[in-house]
């Protein structure tokens, strides 16, 4: 697939070191307001002046006319005394808080504006300068100019243009628009537009966006005419056609809004007629909060797709084909101090096409939660609640029903200078309503069980490094877990599932996730961390962790399918992670399972990044019988001007590369060149594609998104692009 995109910026351009230095404009008031110019302040300065029976006048000689914060210079101005205005035959100088003119003659009226010929101007907010054979100034800052060239390049390096046959600049709506222009690069037409408009500072206005033109080898030849409307100061909505040479035209678009109290946005596209498939193809998502009185906030995050082959058609990379489903959610929620509330609908259209209905996710319709937690005494010591949910489970195939569960839990919170102590005890009843189960199968099946714990730990802490400099921490952790043997085989398994072990994991009170599933247990599990800390702010430099389980007796709940080894002690977990340390960072994690001294998952990650725009990453992941990668990554700059981007992605598994790509950039004054070459393996499809994005951005001239900026800095971790200042 290739990908063409013409792109620009709004706004002054960000210091660059290959920008020649400009000339500094002198300092200015600020742009006076639109109130009505008074024409009897006038002040005029000249070497010489001539006054004749008509009251005319003769100015020559480092002539000064001056009125408010408007000046005009010249050698030689005659000043006519019947209409009130100046004309100059030779070479003028016009200065205003907005625009700086040079021009070969003009006419200059208090009441009526200026007209000057064969003019250079420069608009002085914008950073922008130009020619025009004729330039008007209405007394209200309206320019307008004839047979113009407009650039933000320095006179240096004219690398790119707008030329019009005419252009008007409104300084009080801060709008510029102009008709037949054509936009230059390095004297070559890039783009032809019949009528344009832009923006003279960073405000947002309503006007067509610069197309985009590209290539796809699934869609043919792409063409997309955005439109921009700035519907208010908190709301905008972009539309965007886009054409498909091999499957029609696509109606695209996304509506944002922002107030004090909502926010969200709504996107879309919608293709009629896919030619090549033969149907309809669309997509459509809704974000949306509300914050309500009382605490309360109501949000929606829902989606809907086509069919499931349209992320593989239309998706630029394997981000895209590797959804597998799309989430609609409804939620009302309600959280403070010591309640917890919220009910939720929550349904997912699966996109997955290999996957049988009775392995699709189940609907929750609805999911009420409920939750408390409450102290007594001093500090708070005695600590009490709650945790509790009422949902029903829906889905096409299979067993459905109603499932509630409660968990009232009692403890103490004990702590000081150095450790903690949090004794607990919690009982657990769970009772559902089935449809749908096998004949002899109960309907109402329920479980109820208590449980107990003691978790306890303690810091230790010594001042290190030149002159204390650092602080090492010594932390060591303990819990006890108690839950009898119940068994569950009776129950369905709705949202139950067993996570990777990590530390987190390791110190929770049930190794399932979901309320189908709670693992008996009689262990103790043991952790102990230390850390390098920045004695004067507290900054974590370097954090090393090893935790393991130990089992009195073996868990005997297990999922179908799972295997339950008879074994005395967990798998060792350890994570090591170096933070920002001489612009290196570092994390290890690893889980090792000692009964046949063998890693089931380990992780590298090696950063080097003394900046945002240069960094190397070096990855390895891997997971026993199932995947083992290397990734290497960077962005760097090469010189002033010049960066290089690359990343790999290599299955030692499967002896083949994944993923690789390669592309520069290239930064000039008032313009970026940017071109990145990739081949990926589709993960869903197992499909190779290739891509190519380049991307052409001309400072100044207009605000229009672009592809390689953004998968950039998604697929290089770490990688910023330089600022450029809006």
């Amino acid at each position: 697939m290739a990908l063409l995109c013409l792109a620009a910026s709004a706004g002054a351009q960000a210091a660059d070191t290959s920008c020649p230095p400009q000339s500094p404009a002198p300092a200015r008031t600020p742009p006076a307001s639109t109130a009505p110019i008074d024409p009897d302040r006038i002040e005029i300065d000249s070497d010489n002046a001539t006054l004749d029976a008509d009251g005319d006048v003769a100015l020559k000689g480092n002539v000064l006319v001056r009125q408010g914060d408007r000046e005009l210079r010249a050698e030689d101005v005659q000043y006519d005394a019947a209409d009130r205005s100046f004309r100059v035959e030779g070479t003028l100088e016009y200065e205003d808080p907005i625009l700086s003119v040079r021009g070969g003659g003009g006419r200059y009226s208090p009441t009526e504006g200026a007209e000057f010929s064969g003019a250079e101007f420069e608009l002085r907010e914008r950073g922008a300068r130009g020619t025009a054979g004729a330039l008007n100034l209405s007394p209200l800052g309206v320019i307008s100019l004839e047979d113009v060239s407009f650039t933000t390049c320095p006179v240096t390096d004219p690398a790119w243009s707008l030329r019009a046959d005419a252009i008007t600049l409104d300084t009080r709506t801060r709008l510029g628009t102009g008709r037949a222009a054509r936009v230059d690069f390095k004297g070559v037409p890039l783009l032809y537009l019949p009528w344009l408009s832009f923006p003279l500072g960073t405000e947002r206005k309503s006007g067509f966006l610069f197309p985009s033109i590209g290539h796809s080898s699934r869609s043919g030849l792409q063409l997309a005419v955005p439109y921009y409307w700035n519907i208010a100061p908190n709301a905008d909505f972009t539309f965007e056609p886009v054409w498909y040479g091999r499957r029609g035209i696509d109606l695209s678009g996304e509506l944002r809004y922002l107030s004090r109290r909502q926010s969200g946005g709504l996107s879309f596209h919608y293709l009629p007629e896919d030619r090549i498939a033969d149907r309809y193809r669309g997509l459509v998502s809704l974000r949306h909060r509300t914050e309500l009185p009382r605490d309360l906030r109501f949000t929606i995050d829902a989606g809907a797709v086509s069919d499931p082959e349209y992320f593989e058609d239309f998706a630029q990379g394997p981000e895209g084909t590797s959804i597998a489903f799309v989430e609609r959610l409804a939620r009302l929620a309600y959280r403070d101090e010591y309640w917890r509330f919220s009910a939720e609908l929550q349904h997912f259209q699966t996109i997955e096409r290999e996957l049988v209905e009775l392995e699709r996710p189940y609907a929750r319709v609805p999911r009420i939660r409920a939750g408390g937690d409450f102290g007594w005494g001093k500090r708070g010591i005695l600590r009490y609640g709650f945790d509790s949910e009422l949902v029903n489970f829906e889905r096409s195939e299979g067993v459905t029903g109603w499932r509630f569960d409660v968990q009232p839990t009692l403890g103490l919170d004990i702590d000081g200078a150095g450790y903690f102590v949090r004794p607990n005890v919690s009982w657990r009843f769970t009772q559902y309503d089935l449809d749908g189960t096998d004949p002899g199968r109960p309907v109402s099946p329920r479980r109820s069980l208590p449980i107990a714990s003691l978790d306890a730990g303690l810091v230790f802490e010594r001042p290190a490094g030149a002159e204390g400099g650092r602080t090492v921490t010594l932390e060591p952790r303990m819990l006890y877990l108690y839950a009898p043997y119940r068994n569950q085989e009776e129950l369905p398994l709705f949202d139950t599932a067993l996570p990777d072990l990590n530390l987190v994991q390791l110190f929770r009170t049930n190794r399932y996730v979901g309320a189908d599933r709670v693992s008996d247990a009689n262990q103790v599990s043991v952790g102990i961390t230390t850390r390098l800390l920045d004695a004067d702010d507290g900054r974590q430099l370097l954090a090393a962790t090893l935790g393991q389980t130990y089992y009195f007796e073996s868990p005997r709940v297990q999922l179908p399918g799972e295997t339950v080894r008879d074994r005395s002690r967990s798998d060792l977990v350890a994570q090591l992670a170096l933070t920002t340390y001489a612009k290196w960072n570092v994390d290890l994690g690893l889980q090792w399972n000692p009964d046949d001294s063998h890693s089931e998952r380990a992780q590298v990650m090696l950063q080097y990044r003394p900046d945002d725009d240069r960094v190397i990453n070096f990855g390895y992941r891997q997971q026993r019988e199932r995947l083992e990668q290397a990734e290497v990554s960077t962005a760097w700059p090469v010189g002033p001007r010049w960066s290089l981007y690359a990343r790999y992605v290599y299955s030692l598994r499967d002896d083949e590369s994944l993923e690789r790509f390669a592309g520069f950039e290239y930064r000039a004054c008032c313009w970026r060149l940017r071109m990145v070459g990739r081949r990926f393996v589709s993960r869903s499809t197992g499909e190779k594609d290739t891509g190519v994005y380049l991307q052409l951005e001309l400072t100044g001239l207009a605000s229009l998104g672009s592809g390689a900026d953004a998968f950039l800095e998604t697929a290089i971790r770490g990688y910023s692009p330089p600022d450029t200042t809006l």
